[in-house]
């Protein structure tokens, strides 16, 4: 009876939840015009550049060089990637004066060019809090490498979701 009542309950929440209209949110629908990327930075081998090119793997998309683009003649859209620009800013302080707690905000500039069109200068910021802790060093600047490599991760998000919306805009159906 319990098993069944149990069963009962899951098969309502399903029906509640796909009955709502819920779905995971996937990778960004993509325009057919979105095939190849090409994406440089000032800074050689930067690591936003290269997070960038492992989601651009991730949601299918060709990560050309640019040797590929001129040697075969595709189109290609360019993504240029200002350097890194990483603020911290103190939030709080112990009362030993020393920081207990930082503001990372990660400025992120770029410039996308589609085949034919002028440039695109973009620039967003992510914002985190940051807490310190001077008695683990070690722990902590760990810690700070992989917000930092979230942050990197969420930008590169935000850039092929911006991409595909720019994407739409200059398709050659809507001019």
């Amino acid at each position: 009876m319990r098993k069944l009542l149990w069963l009962g309950l899951v098969i309502l929440l399903s029906a509640a939840t796909t009955g709502c209209g819920f779905q995971l949110r996937g990778a960004p629908a993509l325009p057919d015009n979105v095939d190849n990327v090409v994406v440089t930075s000032f800074v050689l081998h930067a690591p936003m550049e290269r997070t960038l090119r492992k989601r651009l793997q991730l949601y299918g998309l060709n990560d050309l060089s640019i040797e590929d683009v001129e040697d075969a003649d595709v189109p290609a859209i360019a993504i240029h990637l200002a350097p890194e620009d990483l603020k911290r800013q103190l939030l709080s302080v112990y009362a030993s004066g020393q920081v207990a707690e930082y503001e990372l905000v990660f400025n992120v500039r770029y410039r996308v060019t589609f085949p034919g069109k002028a440039p695109l200068d973009t620039q967003f910021e992510i914002v985190r809090d940051y807490q310190d802790d001077p008695d683990q060093v070690l722990a902590k600047t760990r810690e700070l490498e992989l917000v930092l490599e979230e942050m990197r991760k969420e930008a590169a998000d935000i850039i092929i979701r911006r991409l595909a919306n720019q994407a739409t805009l200059v398709s050659p159906a809507s001019t």
